[in-house]
């Protein structure tokens, strides 16, 4: 027996079944939301499932090399079918969560029929305990190479379902060769060598079929055609249209439409460059869409703008993808702009220099890798690049449908010493909006906004800081990176909404 193959073997069946628990967790926070509880209820029904597999290996008495390779081939199917499997099942509704549950049920207690299973074919060939340190090391490995693989190679290159089929296919592979590995324990090798064919055939005719696969099941999820799709090491990129204009989601949450960004864009801009005395030099956190950048570029004392988004290919759209880039006037050709490509908060811990004005254009803080860019920590380092008399734009989520959390945006605001000043505005495919205005200084409501805005005007200004009973402030902590409380705020208010 060609052991070094057994432990490729090993290794390929640990990366493959990690892969598997990755793409669930992935998909379930994709759609779902509440990522933090999407990938722990994975990780535990997945684990658990792998010790049902390993109890259950002790009832296959016969022919365990030729059901091990029947079990390769079953997970190879079910794995690499999973995310086409819960897009369909999510555009289903109320079937998703019992076909998430029951795909990594399934697929866990196959994964762990498949090393207690393997340890007794390879018994005689090596003593126990050499045999167990080699094939768990070569299983830690596995299951280590996936982890980083899956993030930086497979989810960015390939897609969820492109991946998920990739997975399948080595799986197969895995099964196919065992047939010649294991052969003098097999009785019908050509049997099994013709059923691992069909299965490569069919995940690879998947593979080649993936596209289509995934415009299917992303137009079972978004109401409007889709047309432009891509994924990128830091998210999924999609645009749909509709009979209104365009409308731009990231990881499946809807960023702006076309119809009534200017709502939006103008409110977290204009109220900044008016409360301040200069606004000659501005920093755009976030906001690679370039709206934002467009309102900036319309106050004329803007001398530079320097815009931080951590994702080479939003911006791309931004200038490339027409409808966006007329949407935006074309503000990235302004020799104004400068931008930049970096992680919000390791590019402030730079000391990027002093500005009068910075506007926090973050997503939601849905996840915790997000939620960092609201704490007293990155608060603190954009205070350190503010001018004395500077200017800070927050936008804080909804006053109404997550009022706890927008009152913690505003507490942490106040605990890094700046002064907060609240206000809202009505974005109709958001609902009721929320903002923050901060300074080392008291501010006023600001009254002045340039001539020709398609939203605001300075009575209406004004009125964006009046906040009715219902939007009033409740008690919120303070947003730390030891506790991270904002993003557990946030997932429970929403959870009621969704």
């Amino acid at each position: 027996m060609k052991l070094r193959l057994v432990f490729l073997t090993v290794f390929v069946i640990a990366a493959c079944g990690l892969g598997y628990e990755l793409t669930a967790g992935a998909l379930a926070s994709y759609l779902l939301g509440d990522s933090v509880t999407q990938f722990s209820t994975a990780i535990g029904l997945y684990l658990s499932a792998l010790g049902v597999g390993s109890y259950l290996s002790k009832h296959v008495e016969r022919r365990v090399a030729e059901r091990f390779i029947e079990i390769e081939l079953a997970v190879a199917l079910l794995g690499g079918t999973l995310s086409a499997a819960l897009f369909a099942a999510f555009g289903a509704g109320e079937w998703f969560r019992p076909v998430l549950y029951g795909e990594i049920l399934a697929v866990g207690t196959l994964v762990g029929l498949e090393i207690p299973l393997l340890l007794r074919i390879l018994k005689d060939e090596l003593e126990f305990k050499e045999l167990v340190a080699q094939v768990l090391t070569v299983d830690y490995i596995g299951a280590l190479a996936v982890s980083l693989a899956f993030p930086m190679l497979l989810v960015p290159k390939l897609g969820l379902v492109r991946a998920a089929l990739a997975l399948g296919l080595a799986n197969a592979a895995v099964a196919l060769w065992s047939t010649w590995i294991f052969e003098t324990r097999l009785a019908r090798p050509g049997r099994l060598r013709i059923k691992s064919a069909v299965v490569l055939a069919l995940l690879g005719l998947g593979i080649v079929m993936s596209d289509r696969i995934t415009s299917l099941s992303e137009a079972s999820i978004y109401a409007d055609e889709v047309v432009y799709a891509r994924n990128t090491p830091y998210q999924r990129i999609v645009v749909t249209q509709s009979r209104a204009g365009f409308q731009l989601f990231l990881n499946g949450a809807l960023q702006f439409s076309s119809a009534d960004e200017y709502r939006y864009h103008e409110a977290l801009v204009h109220p900044a460059m008016g409360s301040c005395r200069e606004p000659r030099r501005v920093a755009i956190l976030g906001g690679g869409d370039g709206l934002a950048l467009r309102e900036v570029l319309k106050e004329p004392r803007v001398e530079s703008v320097v815009l931080v988004d951590i994702d080479p290919a939003m911006v791309e759209l931004a200038r490339t993808f027409e409808p966006l880039r007329r949407l935006n006037h074309a503000a990235f050709d302004d020799p104004r702009v400068r931008v930049v490509h970096d992680d919000a908060m390791r590019w402030l811990a730079t000391k990027p220099g002093i500005f009068d004005v910075v506007l926090a254009d973050f997503p939601d803080p849905s996840s915790f890798q997000v939620g960092k860019l609201y704490t007293t920590t990155c608060y603190e380092r954009i205070l350190a690049c503010l001018a004395p008399d500077g200017v800070l734009a927050v936008q804080a989520t909804s006053p109404l449908m997550a009022r706890r959390s927008f009152w913690c945006i505003s507490a942490t605001l106040e605990s890094c010493g700046l002064y907060v000043r609240p206000y809202h505005a009505l974005v109709p495919s958001f609902g009721e909006w929320g903002f923050m205005l901060a300074a080392r200084q008291v501010l006023d409501v600001p009254r002045s906004v340039p001539e020709g805005l398609r939203y605001l005007n300075k009575d209406i200004v004004e009125s964006l800081f009046h906040l009715p009973e219902d939007l009033a402030p409740i008690p919120a902590e303070i947003n730390r990176l030891s506790n991270q409380v904002l993003v557990h705020y946030y997932e429970q208010e929403w959870r009621r909404w969704n």
